[in-house]
């Protein structure tokens, strides 16, 4: 076999085998919830979200909020929130997911799912004020309300963590202008600083309507009126 033949046999077996490693490689770099995000998008086309409404974004205690609707008919809201997601995923789909429908006031909820791989509170705390920061760059004066972690019983190994975030954030936007951190967790506990299972569902993770029912109050008064 000449110099010629052997260069052609080596290109061939290389081109044979960068479909399998590149195709694998593409399929690891999609980003986290991007299919979610574009069925979001497509149904935006077919059903035009309301003018300046008031956005809730964030993870799952968002997105499977009880009564969403019927809860807040007295005002102009949308919740495009993702099940599963942290802080670091919300901030990438700003540009899908907030500013395009120039919200008059946002309310998040999203931290909790952080616990799980965040080294520490100092961690969530910083993930959370980037996404502030990056809001602000385009949003610099619409009213934010930030609701704090809850207590989920299914996570009681990172309530420690958790309590920190919140006592860090909370302190953070004490500094900062026209947002408000609303304590979910505290409210949520039993007279004696106990979690309260009945305020889930049986994955005591994810609230049922008693949950929600302190939500709403702790909520609506922070909610701009139409």
């Amino acid at each position: 076999m000449n110099k010629l033949q052997k260069l052609f046999k080596t290109l061939v077996i290389g081109l044979f085998l960068i479909p399998v490693s590149s195709s694998s490689t593409f399929a690891q770099e999609k980003p986290p919830f991007q299919d979610d995000v574009n069925a979001i998008k497509a149904y935006d086309k077919i059903y035009a979200p309301p003018s300046s409404p008031i956005l809730f974004i964030g993870s799952s205690s968002i997105r499977l909020w009880v009564d969403f609707t019927k809860t807040f008919k007295n005002y102009t809201v949308l919740n495009r929130a993702i099940g599963g997601a942290v802080t670091s995923d919300v901030d990438r789909y700003l540009d899908d997911l907030v500013f395009p429908y120039q919200p008059k006031q946002l309310v998040i909820y999203v931290g909790e799912n952080d616990l799980l791989k965040s080294p520490d509170a100092e961690a969530v705390y910083l993930d959370f004020k980037k996404l502030y920061t990056d809001i602000r760059a385009k949003l610099p004066n619409t009213p934010i309300v930030y609701i704090s972690i809850k207590g989920s019983p299914s996570r009681k190994q990172y309530q420690a963590k958790a309590l920190e975030a919140n006592r860090l954030i909370s302190a953070y936007i004490k500094g900062q202008t026209h947002i408000t951190f609303v304590d979910v967790y505290q409210p949520m506990l039993d007279k004696n600083g106990a979690m309260q299972p009945h305020l889930f569902k049986n994955d005591m993770l994810h609230m049922n309507a008693s949950g929600y029912a302190i939500w709403n109050k702790l909520i609506i008064p922070q909610l701009l009126k139409d």
